[in-house]
């Protein structure tokens, strides 16, 4: 199996861009092709997928592509969306499907958003969560990839993610070895929560720290709630703070930015990308170096 520890790229100042992840979700506007090849010309050593991407052009073509341009896949998004009420036979399938692509793409991390609230019945859907991991991760173990739960911000619970804190997240991957559950620490989605700094703590501790995502919170906030992420340096979250509890808490894999806003959507790529490792460089990096 890929172990955490075998993505792990310490954080360097002289090379400040071989940690940093483009997420496909940033540059909307490009294909996998011409994300992969923007990531690779701006000297990024990695990239994250989203399977919608993947999909266009199959997997065999994309796990090439991103080979062949010299990066890393730091995760796959997404699996999940485990909450229906019946026999989730069509979520279990969709996320095998999930697991088989992040095995092939060679990546050890398939972002989990569990899925919202089909009904008013909370408590059971979040049991519908427990359920339905427990099945999937034998799946995923055999093929080397890490279920990597990401709370979500609680205006998402009744849509997107009935997991709401990296509490309730580590919680939910308790049961497992740290090798097979993880956790999404997203600036976004918990850059609020009054006990983020012991939470981050307990999830480097136990090992589950899958991923490490920044882009900022816009005040105010657009119409959508959905793309009313920002830039670094655009909104209220303190990148600084935060990157020194991840860097205390021992993790030192890829930093994604992902990025919903349709302004930057309807920029130009190659500006977004120089404008994102100017940020990260200049906002995010300097908390997370030894």
């Amino acid at each position: 199996m890929t172990s955490a520890a075998a993505q792990r790229i310490p954080f360097d100042l002289a090379d400040p861009y071989r940690s940093l992840s483009l997420n496909t979700a940033t540059t909307k506007m490009w294909t996998l092709a011409e994300a992969v090849d923007g990531a690779a010309r701006a000297g990024l050593g990695a990239i994250g997928l989203w399977r919608d991407r993947v999909d266009e052009i199959g997997v065999a073509t994309a796990a090439k592509i991103v080979a062949d341009a010299g990066l890393r896949v730091s995760s796959l998004c997404r699996g999940g969306f485990l909450t229906e009420p019946g026999d989730g036979q069509a979520a279990l399938d969709d996320n095998r499907r999930a697991i088989d692509d992040a095995a092939t793409l060679a990546t050890p991390e398939l972002v989990m958003v569990v899925g919202g609230m089909p009904d008013q019945g909370l408590v059971a859907a979040r049991e519908r969560v427990h359920e339905r991991l427990a099945l999937l991760v034998p799946y995923a173990a055999e093929r080397g990839v890490r279920l990597a739960l990401e709370p979500l911000h609680p205006m998402f619970c009744a849509d997107r993610a009935v997991i709401s804190t990296l509490a309730q997240a580590l919680s939910m991957a308790q049961p497992y070895p740290a090798e097979t559950v993880g956790v999404v620490v997203d600036t976004f989605h918990i850059w609020w929560d009054p006990a983020l700094e012991e939470q981050i703590a307990q999830a480097g501790a136990s090992g589950r720290i899958s991923s490490y995502q920044v882009c900022d919170w816009l005040n105010p906030m657009t119409a959508d709630p959905l793309l009313s992420r920002g830039m670094m340096g655009d909104g209220v979250i303190d990148f600084a703070t935060i990157g020194q509890w991840v860097r205390a808490a021992g993790y030192r894999g890829d930093v994604e930015v992902e990025i919903f806003n349709a302004a930057i959507w309807a920029g130009d790529g190659r500006e977004v990308i120089e404008t994102m490792k100017q940020r990260y460089r200049d906002l995010v990096l300097p908390s997370l170096v030894d």
